[in-house]
């Protein structure tokens, strides 16, 4: 059996996170746009949204960037360059995270079914240094940015970090056994922690105004 087909389903949020973030992040700089975080972390992560979809195949028509750019295209129409770092930080996850590290993935799909990657295991210690490194580089860009003070105070745009937190943290952590090795756990009980804050603040301050 090969890489691809042992490791086709399988998916760490962490770098996915940090990478969609960090690009987002310099994209917005070069563009002059103001970003919203929390849409952004949704974004790194919603093209493996096909895993809870079945008849999908998973890095198949999400992880497509062809499918991206139709997506885009209406937004880019409407938001022109705003729209840009949010396009990069959805197109990361395939472009980037999945190319690395795990099975190959569909980039080009419908012009083409052929699978990309160079298939580093996701659970070899190359891979997991690199989501460490990609992690540590995020909190210090959300540390000295302050983006991390704006996501522990209540906005609404917060609530969108239901999606990440439901769909990909936390059956993380409920799936058995568990398929994140124990060198990732800490970093995604952080996300995990700092989202449910977030979300948690969020939902007070609505609970507040009945």
């Amino acid at each position: 059996m090969s890489l691809s087909e042992k490791e086709e389903n399988k998916s760490f949020a962490v770098g996915h996170f940090a990478l969609g973030y960090i690009l987002s992040k310099l994209t917005a700089k070069f563009t002059k746009t103001k970003l919203n975080i929390p849409l952004v972390f949704t974004l790194s992560v919603i093209p493996d949204i096909d895993i809870l979809i079945t008849p999908l195949e998973h890095r198949g028509p999400t992880h497509s960037i062809i499918v991206a750019t139709i997506i885009f295209m209406p937004l880019f129409a409407i938001w022109s360059k705003n729209a840009l770092p949010y396009f990069v930080a959805y197109i990361q996850h395939s472009l980037i995270g999945d190319f690395i590290a795990g099975g190959r993935t569909q980039l080009f799909w419908p012009l083409a079914s052929q699978l990309y990657g160079i298939e580093i295991s996701i659970k070899s210690l190359t891979n997991i240094a690199l989501e460490w490194i990609l992690f540590l580089a995020a909190a210090i860009v959300l540390i000295r940015s302050r983006d991390l003070q704006f996501l522990l105070q209540p906005n609404n745009s917060n609530l969108l970090l239901f999606i990440p937190t439901c769909t990909v943290l936390l059956p993380t952590f409920l799936a058995f056994p568990m398929e994140v090795p124990i060198a990732l756990v800490p970093p995604h009980i952080l996300f995990l922690t700092l989202f449910s804050m977030s979300l948690l603040i969020d939902i007070k301050k609505f609970l507040m105004h009945f």
